[in-house]
């Protein structure tokens, strides 16, 4: 069992910066996926990005150049840092570990993100 603590959100000006963190408990936290996700009002969750127990990135379209994923194996920790904010990235930012092989899949309760002037 992997449970999910997101943190570092809330309100910024467009252009800002924001670091988001999730701390996952559990054992073997560097044999998951982790990813970022984001869902607001009236659409779908979607990828924002990923990285695997390798360290193999993936990013939205959208968020490509602005964002970057990272993980700290060592404090069970993977990081969002969000730069060049716009008011199109506000959403809920949703933490999930991924183990295929095992086919576990845990989610965060999420951070709330808002970038307004």
């Amino acid at each position: 069992q992997v449970q999910l603590v997101e943190s570092g959100g809330g309100l910024v000006q467009p252009g800002g910066s924001l670091r988001l963190s999730c701390a996952a408990s559990g054992s073997f936290f560097s044999l998951y996926t982790m990813g970022w996700y984001r869902q607001s009002p009236g659409k779908q969750r979607e990828l924002v990005a990923s990285i695997t127990s390798g360290g193999s990135t993936n990013y939205a379209d959208s968020v490509k150049g602005r964002f970057t994923i990272s993980r700290d194996n060592a404090k069970n920790t993977v990081y969002l840092q969000m730069n060049s904010l716009e008011p199109e990235d506000t959403a809920v930012y949703l933490c999930r570990a991924l183990r295929s092989v095992t086919m576990e899949e845990y989610w965060g309760q999420g951070t709330q993100v808002t970038v307004s002037s």
